[in-house]
């Protein structure tokens, strides 16, 4: 038995790879999300549609940097099984409005990225190699892509999280900002990915911590009917949820949430998988990401000023805090 962290596993995506973990009845696995009352609910439903057991919920909401820290607090002070994987799915999209975390980071930003930043890196010294972190990301990260989202658009990962504070706003419409937000904060997730797997490597490689994690990136595909589109408009909101589930069959990367869920269970528990590091996956497919992806120099700056944000201590992480030689 090994122990599976699943972030937003309450509903949708993370529902299903939750399911399927469970399905196995290989692995104990954690429910994290924001609302308690939820995440119980959803580990009634687990069990009750796989007969397993080995499910728990626990509180995690990764807008707040303090709730964060609390849940990696409070799973060191329970004994588990082994901690073998990390499936970092929560996201948000706000198109209504910008809005920011109690920690004054945009919202959308802080909960894609931010959150799951300080989750890893609190969390992997408790992991037991050999172990997985799949980070899941979107197909509208790349803009050579025809996802009909705007394309993302890098700076400083500062101007990320304090948008307010940028010199040279695109003063873009309300949903468009909201849209773009997204797609940025989806590219942030594979340059994550990359870097990460790029210093585990680079710890392995000196004999110092890192061994046998490996680091993976996942494309669901569009997924309509999941509670992504919340903030979008009515007529939006009708579409993604009757009129897009319609027309999966005839849209290409176009999946059921099921479906999507099973592929992304897969990337933990697929032994197919276990030497394979720093790649981007759609569905079960080994892809190319986008251009700006593999920019060492913009992955690096993305992980620095992170870790200098949500206030990183160097006794938090088993990874050297400051800048390694990034070669893609």
């Amino acid at each position: 038995m090994n122990t599976a962290i699943v972030t937003g596993a309450n509903t949708g995506l993370g529902f299903e790879c939750a399911r399927a973990l469970a399905e196995t009845g290989y692995w104990h696995v954690v429910v994290a999300g924001r609302s308690a009352e939820k995440g119980r609910e959803a580990v009634k439903r687990i069990v009750a549609q796989t007969g397993q057991k080995e499910i728990e919920a626990m509180t995690l909401d990764l807008a707040s940097l303090e709730s964060v820290r609390n849940f990696a607090r409070d799973y060191a002070a329970e004994r588990r099984p082994p901690l073998r994987a990390i499936v970092c799915n929560a996201a948000t999209q706000i198109v209504t409005g910008r809005t920011f975390t109690e920690d004054g980071f945009e919202t959308t930003f802080a909960v894609n990225h931010l959150g799951h930043f300080l989750l890893v890196n609190l969390m992997l010294a408790q992991m037991s190699p050999p172990a997985r972190i799949v980070v899941v990301s979107s197909g509208t990260h790349d803009p050579a892509q025809t996802t009909g989202m705007p394309a993302p658009l890098y700076r400083r990962a500062r101007i990320l999280a304090r948008p307010d504070e940028d010199s040279k706003p695109l003063h873009d419409p309300q949903g468009t900002a909201g849209r773009r937000a997204y797609t940025t904060s989806k590219l942030c997730n594979v340059l994550f990915t990359y870097e990460l797997d790029r210093r585990l490597r680079a710890e392995k490689a000196t004999g110092q911590n890192g061994a046998s994690i490996t680091v993976n990136a996942f494309d669901p595909g569009l997924m309509p009917g999941t509670g992504l589109a919340r903030d979008y408009g009515r007529i939006a909101r009708f579409a993604w949820r009757f009129v897009l589930p319609v027309l999966r069959p005839f849209v290409p990367n176009v999946n059921s949430v099921a479906r999507s869920g099973r592929s992304l269970a897969s990337m933990v528990t697929d032994p197919r998988f276990e030497r394979i590091s720093g790649k981007y996956f759609q569905g079960a497919r080994d892809v190319p990401s986008s251009k700006d992806s593999y920019d060492p120099a913009m992955a690096a700056e993305l992980w620095e000023s992170s870790a200098a944000m949500v206030k990183l201590t160097p006794d938090e992480t088993i990874l050297r805090l400051r800048s390694t030689p990034s070669a893609a």
